[in-house]
């Protein structure tokens, strides 16, 4: 059975029944609409914390997905479970392929300056401040882009921008 069937709890229920109404409304072929059931079935086993379960139906959905900036979607979401996992470079990996879809995805530019942070982070705590310089720098270049499609937002990263004298 579906996952967008057995969710208990009201927000899941409730957006479920506001998808099923929109595919039914919207003119849409029956892989797109298997698609985004996958999709849906993913965010919602991903909001639980079923993190392979999510990453099942991703594929499944990146498989009969065409679309160029609904498969971004996919991809930054496969990358966002990586990312709590830890796998900083499989993570990156998808958050660049996202990308290549969506050059308009602020999150995507903001989660890979915030993978590229961490690991400069632990680069001075080994010891290394020219390889921790690196990955701040390349921090800052994609918090830049993140704040450039996003004015206002990031205002942490902004800040940081300017204290470490990288804003421009």
């Amino acid at each position: 059975m579906p996952r967008s069937r057995i969710n208990g709890n009201f927000i899941d229920q409730t957006f479920s029944i506001v998808a099923n109404i929109l595919l039914r409304v919207i003119p849409t072929t029956s892989g797109e609409k298997e698609a985004f059931t996958y999709y849906r079935d993913g965010m919602s086993a991903q909001s639980e914390g079923n993190y392979a379960e999510a990453l099942q139906n991703y594929y499944e959905a990146m498989r009969l997905e065409i679309d160029p900036y609904d498969r971004s979607y996919i991809l930054y979401n496969i990358g966002l479970i990586h990312t709590s996992n830890g796998e900083h470079t499989k993570a990156l990996e998808y958050y660049f392929r996202a990308l290549e879809r969506n050059p308009f995805l602020p999150q995507a530019f903001n989660n890979m300056a915030v993978i590229c942070h961490y690991v400069g982070e632990q680069a001075i705590q080994q010891g290394d401040s020219e390889i921790a310089e690196a990955w701040f720098d390349q921090a800052a270049e994609y918090w830049k882009q993140a704040i450039a499609l996003t004015p206002g937002n990031y205002i942490e990263a902004h800040n940081w921008l300017k204290i470490t004298r990288r804003f421009e």
